[in-house]
C-alpha cells in the first residue's frame, strides 16, 4: 500500500479535465486533506449507530464551509445542504460512516486499536470495508463544491449515513431510517449518487451496471419441531436434525432446478443450525438461520414462496412441524437506467473511457437501495487496489487494505456527477 500523495497532473494528460475548471492546485490540496481525514477516521472507527465522534468531525467540517448542517439524523447521521448561486434541481451524494467488529491485523501507522463491546463481547473495531475513505471523499467533494457555489445551479445534499452494516439488534438505523425521517425531502431530492471503494479493483478504474448492481438480502429463520427420544431409539421420536438436513437439501434445489439463472443470479445460504445438547439425545427442536440473495424481484417472490412451501411440506413428510419467517431485508441496489446513461459520459470523461467497465452484479447487499426506491439513484465502484497487487485482501477481513491514491478519482467523479446533473437541462 502506498502513502505518498499522487497529484492530478498525470491524470490530466490522459483524460479530459473538469469542464468546471478545477485546477491542479485545488486537486492536489484536496487530495492531501482527504488522505489526512481518512487516516483519522481509520484510526478512530465506530460501530453502527455509535458513530458519535465521527459525526461531530463531519458536522464541524461542513459548518466550516458555511454549509447548512443537520445532526442526529437517523440517530448519528449528518446531512449538509449546499445551496448554489442559481436555482435548479436537487442532487444528493451519500457516504456511509460506520465500521465493523473486526480486529485490525496489519502494520499501518494509523491502524485501529479501538476495542468495544458488541453482542456482549469485547471486540476490535476496524474500517474493514472502506467507509473511512467514503467519508473523507465526500468531505472533499463538499469542500470543492462549496468553493464554487456561486456558479452552482441548484442544491446539493450531502448525506453521511450511519449503520450501513446494520443497526444493532432491537434498533432501527441506516438508510431506511433516514428515508423514514425524510432525508430526501425539504428540499426534495431529484436524484442520488453513491460509490463504494473496492480492494479488488485497480486504482483509476470504475465499475458500473445499469439496473441491479447489488443483491437484495433477506434473512430467514426456520424452526423445526420434532419429538425428543433416546439416541439409541430414533424410531420412538421424530428427529428434527434429520428433517433439517432434508429441508436444507430441498431448498437448494430451488436455485439449481426452479429459478431461471440465465436471467439473474440468486443464492440461498444456511449460515447456522442449532440443535441438541449431547450425543445420545435426539432433541425436540432445531433452528436454522440464513440469507437469500436475489437480483430480480420476480425471482425473489418465487424463491420466498417456494421456500415457505418446501419447509412446511418436507417437515410434514417426516412427521415433524416447521415454521419459516423471512425478513423484508434490503432491496435490490437498482441503478435507474436513464440516470445511468446520463452518468456514463461523466464517468468516461473523468476516468478515461478505457477505465470505465461494465460489470456483473454483486451478490452482496447495500442499504443505498432504500434511497433508490424513493428517487432515481446511481451506485458504482471505484478502484482501491494498488497496481501490481495480485492478491488483494477482501473486504470485512482483518488484513483489508486500500490504496489511498484511489480516493482522488472518487472525489473527482462525485463532484462532476453532481455538477453535470444540476447543469443538465
Amino acid at each position: 500500500m502506498r502513502y505518498l500523495v499522487i497529484t492530478f497532473t498525470a491524470f490530466c494528460l490522459t483524460s479530459t479535465c473538469f469542464s468546471q475548471g478545477l485546477s491542479t492546485a485545488e486537486l492536489t490540496a484536496i487530495e492531501k486533506k482527504v488522505i489526512e481525514w481518512r487516516r483519522h477516521f481509520h484510526q478512530h472507527p465506530e460501530l453502527s449507530n455509535r458513530e458519535f465522534a465521527t459525526a461531530k468531525t463531519i458536522a464541524k467540517h461542513l459548518r466550516s464551509l458555511g454549509i447548512e448542517t443537520q445532526e442526529n439524523v437517523a440517530k448519528t447521521g449528518v446531512v449538509g445542504i449546499l445551496k448554489g448561486g442559481k436555482k435548479g434541481k436537487v442532487v444528493a451524494l451519500r457516504a456511509d460512516i460506520d465500521a465493523l467488529p473486526v480486529k485490525e491485523r496489519n502494520n499501518l501507522p494509523f491502524k485501529s486499536t479501538v476495542v468495544t463491546e458488541f453482542l456482549g463481547k469485547k471486540v476490535g473495531v476496524m474500517h474493514a470495508c472502506g467507509h473511512d475513505t467514503h467519508i473523507a471523499m465526500l468531505m472533499g467533494v463538499a469542500e470543492l463544491l462549496s468553493k464554487h457555489k456561486k456558479q452552482l445551479k441548484g442544491t446539493v445534499k450531502f448525506i453521511f449515513q450511519p449503520a450501513e452494516e446494520g443497526a444493532p439488534e432491537g434498533e432501527e438505523g441506516g438508510a431506511e431510517l433516514m428515508v423514514k425521517e425524510g432525508v430526501l425531502k425539504n428540499p426534495d431530492v431529484d436524484a442520488i449518487f453513491g460509490l463504494h471503494i473496492s480492494s479488488q479493483l485497480e486504482v483509476g478504474k470504475i465499475r458500473y451496471k445499469p439496473k441491479g448492481i447489488m443483491a437484495a438480502s433477506q434473512s430467514y429463520r426456520i424452526e423445526v419441531k420434532g419429538k425428543q427420544s433416546h439416541g439409541s431409539r430414533p424410531w420412538s421420536g421424530i428427529d428434527p436434525i434429520v428433517v433439517s438436513a432434508k429441508i436444507i437439501d430441498g431448498i437448494q434445489t430451488i436455485i439449481s432446478r426452479e429459478v431461471d439463472l440465465t436471467k439473474e443470479g440468486a443464492v440461498i445460504t444456511v449460515g447456522k443450525i442449532d440443535a441438541g445438547v449431547r450425543s445420545n439425545i435426539i432433541p425436540e427442536s432445531a433452528t436454522m438461520i440464513g440469507t437469500i440473495r436475489t437480483l430480480d424481484y420476480g425471482m425473489q417472490r418465487q424463491i420466498n414462496q417456494r421456500m415457505r412451501e418446501m419447509v412446511t411440506t418436507i417437515a410434514k413428510a417426516y412427521r415433524a412441524e416447521a415454521d419459516i419467517h423471512i425478513a423484508k431485508g434490503y432491496p435490490i441496489t437498482y441503478n435507474d437506467e436513464a440516470l445511468t446513461q446520463q452518468a456514463l459520459p461523466t464517468l468516461k470523461r473523468v476516468a478515461g473511457k478505457d477505465n470505465v467497465i461494465l460489470t456483473r452484479a454483486v451478490t452482496g447487499a447495500e442499504d443505498f437501495s432504500f434511497f433508490q426506491k424513493e428517487v432515481p439513484g446511481f451506485y458504482f465502484f471505484i478502484g482501491g487496489k494498488a497496481k501490481g497487487n495480485t492478491n488483494p485482501y477482501p473486504h470485512h477481513t482483518p488484513d483489508f487494505l486500500i490504496d489511498e491514491s484511489g480516493m482522488l478519482l472518487g472525489v473527482q467523479t462525485m463532484f462532476q456527477l453532481a455538477w453535470d446533473f444540476l447543469t443538465k437541462e
